[in-house]
């Protein structure tokens, strides 16, 4: 139990540095669906999904390499060394190559030159933090990483209010006369600058730990690492299919006219899963390296099933949660009435996402047996589904296709994750608890959103019974965590 204890405090101030940053971009939500068109909003949706793809090649797996060899090698100073100038070079390359083709690369994904320089700069800060952040979550320093993560998030929220709110009022007031190098016709310009500005500014804040951890390279640490790492790269870039290709299937395969709003609105209703996003990132953030920490211990497997449960269990609630108060975060989120046709998929992306925090939780058989390619081979078979749907159904039935499509890509990700661990490393899963919370959640959410169309008073009763399922369920495991809590603060 002390060690859930400390993995969830972790997780809580990782949290912090996820969720509170993004909950205040969450302000940008209904500034960016009021100010831009659907199809402006689908431009910028578009282009983010290759800077998911992006910042998974730029990193390659490393990180996870990091955490690997930083906890079963003696000679730590190298490791971290050799990671960090690993990321360095081949961040320099990238930066010096992709600038000389950028007008090629513009080109063939249909943007215009100016947004592609954005991304590649975007992503060149980003992966010089890579490592210097995974140093901090390895060093147990979650108030410091969080403090860089808030600072150049709230940058880039106030960078964003200035460009969409302060800088109009100014030139109302005819006092913007020299920031007219600022005025862009398509303010889509004002998200990617305000991003670039807040990447350079995080860059600049952790660049005191190149100094400390020195810029050195062991090439034949280097190609250990690396090998460890290739099969995380090919699950990272199999996620980024996963979590984005959608976007890029909807703009690719419908008719011009209506691929971008189609985009447009179909990412602006996927914004509403982003609580579960938060929480299952948040969770990521603090359960990998303290799945490594505990690979040695006697009750390793005991630790990672009660992990496991109660990832569960919040997550299942926030689910429901979500589902019930859909009407209310749909007004806060996204004024325009015009993204709200495609709320139908709220409860698939929810869901969808669950289903992916369930597997992290899974994954940790491979992770710490050193068999990443399973990690490989699970995410390139979701991929595999992720795009054959998509292909198959958004001629049919559009973005509600992509919806399905998630879905069933994180659902069977999950379930092989567990099939193949259980065959190679078992783990005693409580089936029983986690299938009933899960089961339950997802009958409730039927009910309150498609059966009863979203009504708040029987949504808030099933909420209850969900929560009296919980208490009955789990009242003793909590009794005895509030004790030993009470008990370490009176020593």
């Amino acid at each position: 139990m002390g060690a859930l204890k400390k993995l969830f405090k972790h997780t809580f101030i990782y949290g912090l540095a996820t969720v509170l940053p993004r909950l205040l971009s969450f302000i940008l939500t209904p500034i960016y669906t009021d100010k831009l068109a659907t199809e402006d909003y689908g431009i910028y949706a578009s282009l983010y999904v290759y800077l998911i793809l992006g910042n998974v090649l730029l990193s390659y797996g490393m990180e996870t390499a990091f955490f690997r060899f930083m906890n079963k090698s003696e000679r730590k100073s190298e490791v971290q060394s050799t990671a960090l100038t690993s990321i360095f070079i081949s961040s320099g390359l990238f930066l010096i190559i992709s600038y000389l083709l950028k007008d090629t690369i513009a080109s063939f994904l249909e943007f215009k030159p100016e947004f592609i320089l954005y991304g590649i700069l975007i992503l060149f800060f980003d992966a010089l933090c890579v490592i210097p952040f995974a140093w901090l979550r390895n060093q147990e320093m979650p108030l410091k990483y969080s403090f860089i993560k808030i600072a150049t998030v709230v940058i880039n929220l106030g960078l964003n209010l200035f460009f969409f709110l302060g800088l109009p009022w100014l030139i109302s007031r005819n006092e913007a006369s020299n920031l007219n190098f600022f005025v862009f016709e398509n303010k889509v310009h004002y998200i990617f600058i305000s991003n670039l500005i807040a990447s350079f500014f995080g860059l600049i804040f952790i660049l005191p730990l190149y100094f400390r951890i020195r810029l050195r390279l062991d090439f034949y640490l280097w190609k250990r690492m690396f090998r460890y790492a290739l099969p995380v790269l090919i699950s990272g870039i199999a996620f980024s299919v996963n979590e984005g290709f959608d976007r890029l299937m909807l703009k690719y395969i419908l008719p011009e006219n209506i691929a971008e709003e189609t985009v447009g609105i179909y990412a602006a209703c996927y914004k509403l899963g982003a609580f579960m996003t938060l929480f299952v990132t948040a969770f990521k953030l603090g359960v990998e390296p303290f799945f490594f920490s505990n690979a040695n211990k006697k009750n390793a497997k005991e630790i990672y099933a009660d992990t496991t449960l109660y990832f569960t269990i919040f997550g299942s609630f926030i689910f429901l949660f979500v589902v019930v108060y859909a009407d209310i975060f749909k007004r806060l989120l996204i004024h325009n009435e015009a993204y709200w046709e495609a709320l139908w998929v709220v409860p698939f992306i929810l869901l969808a996402n669950l289903c992916l925090g369930i597997y992290h939780n899974l994954s940790v058989w491979y992770k710490i047996t050193d068999r990443t390619i399973f990690g490989a081979y699970i995410s390139v078979f979701g991929a595999f589904i992720t795009l054959i749907i998509n292909f198959i159904l958004i001629p049919v039935i559009t973005y509600k296709g992509s919806a399905i499509a998630t879905l069933i890509a994180y659902g069977s990700m999950m379930l092989l994750s567990y099939y193949f661990g259980q065959k190679n490393h078992p783990i005693p899963y409580n089936l029983k608890k986690i299938g009933s919370y899960l089961g339950v959640s997802i009958l409730f959410v039927f009910l309150s959103f498609y059966v009863f169309d979203r009504n708040l008073i029987i949504g808030t009763l099933l909420l209850l019974v969900f929560l009296t399922l919980i208490y009955r369920l789990e009242n003793k495991e909590l009794k005895k965590m509030m004790k030993s809590i009470s008990i370490k603060k009176t020593k």
